[in-house]
């Protein structure tokens, strides 16, 4: 087959993503930037959203006419690139959904014991060269509630179970092992954790604000590995500043990268964390070795997995 008459794979990225060169031969592979991609799109029959932070396929998506057959992200979310025009075509797109499930968990329970055992304050004193003896808390017996019943927020409820925590998940509808919507208020009442592992759609966007916070117990601490317009900012900061709630611990943010004068960086309370939880060594060669295999059942003809349900925004049972 002619170089011409290959299926033509669009990357929208800065680098080459690894591992693509398994690819040579069956397929014409080309790059676009944020200001190339709307030009390049039509021609293209599969687009790979290789900068996940990138919301350039928002505004470049074309109308009517030729686009591309299918559209891989290489993370979990879709916000970033779902438009209406989108939603509404028949072009198919996936995630990457099954990457960062562990990683991420390990992550949660790694800031879940920092918060218990005060190692923040502990290399602050370190620092200073200060000896202070301090009680901390135990998190066996605790409570926890995971907001999100996607595969990532079963991976958390795993570890967090783990280490002795007794954790309920809570999804868009009740099912086996997962809680309705009507059990949230009691939940987040009753919690010493809550975690926020929940997609970003309509429904849930500002979800976690000062009514919110004012669920939770004065002791319980709370971590968002979602997306960052899950919560409003400011009434988490005033939740933490009025003493509200013990903690929070945020990975994603409203503005990425967080700017440098964001009240954030000095709320009382919260560790602030550069969106780097599903990020373990070698986690680009995982997302590319995904996708080869990915875009080697879709020149077959085979069905793809990870197909995000548009309108929703997410992968269906998640």
């Amino acid at each position: 087959m002619s170089e011409a008459a290959l299926p033509s794979l669009l990357v929208l990225g800065p680098e080459p993503p690894p591992r693509l060169g398994a690819l040579t031969g069956r397929t014409r592979i080309e790059f676009a930037d944020e200001d190339s991609l709307a030009a390049q799109l039509p021609a293209a029959d599969v687009l790979l959203v290789w900068d996940f932070a990138s919301h350039a396929v928002r505004s470049a998506w074309p109308g009517e006419g030729p686009r591309p057959r299918w559209v891989h992200t290489a993370s979990a979310g879709v916000d970033h690139l779902m438009t209406p025009a989108l939603a509404a075509s028949d072009t198919v797109v996936t995630n990457a959904r099954g990457i960062f499930d562990q990683p991420i968990a390990e992550y949660v329970a790694a800031l879940v014991l920092a918060m218990a055992k005060d190692l923040p304050a502990t290399w602050s004193l370190q620092a200073r060269h200060e000896w202070r003896h301090r009680e901390t808390q135990r998190v066996a017996e605790n409570h926890a509630c995971v907001i999100g019943s996607g595969p990532i927020g079963v991976a958390i409820a795993r570890t967090l179970e783990a280490l002795g925590i007794t954790t309920a998940v809570l999804g868009r509808r009740a099912r086996p092992g997962v809680h309705g919507g009507e059990d949230l208020e009691p939940l987040v009442a009753a919690a010493d954790w809550v975690i926020s592992a929940a997609p970003l759609t309509d429904d849930t966007r500002g979800m976690f604000d000062a009514r919110f916070f004012g669920l939770m117990r004065p002791s319980a601490r709370f971590v968002n590995i979602g997306r960052g317009p899950l919560v409003v900012e400011a009434d988490l900061a005033q939740a933490l500043s009025r003493r509200w709630i013990a903690g929070a611990a945020l990975d994603v943010f409203e503005q990425e990268p967080l700017p440098p004068e964001s009240p954030l960086w000095d709320t009382p309370g919260l560790l602030v964390n550069p969106h780097m939880s599903g990020d373990t060594i070698g986690w680009r060669d995982d997302l590319a070795a995904q996708f080869v295999a990915m875009y080697e059942r879709w020149e077959a003809g085979e069905p793809l997995p990870n197909v995000v349900d548009k309108e929703r925004g997410y992968v269906p049972g998640a």
